[in-house]
């Protein structure tokens, strides 16, 4: 699932260095936000970063 997602953002973002960072600042946050709560992520947070920012390209 990460091919088709990341092949959106790139082509959506000024460069690939700004993806990685938005990407990782992302799934810190929401890695930081699964401990706070004691959440159980499944997931990796940067997998869930990447959905969530490929979901918010295409409801735009």
């Amino acid at each position: 699932m990460l091919n088709p997602a990341i092949g959106k953002l790139i082509r959506n973002s000024e460069s690939r260095y700004k993806l990685v960072l938005e990407v990782a600042k992302k799934a810190r946050a929401i890695a930081q936000q699964a401990e706070e709560n004691k959440d159980i992520v499944v997931e990796k947070p940067v997998t869930i970063a990447i959905n969530e920012m490929s979901q918010n390209l295409e409801q735009e």
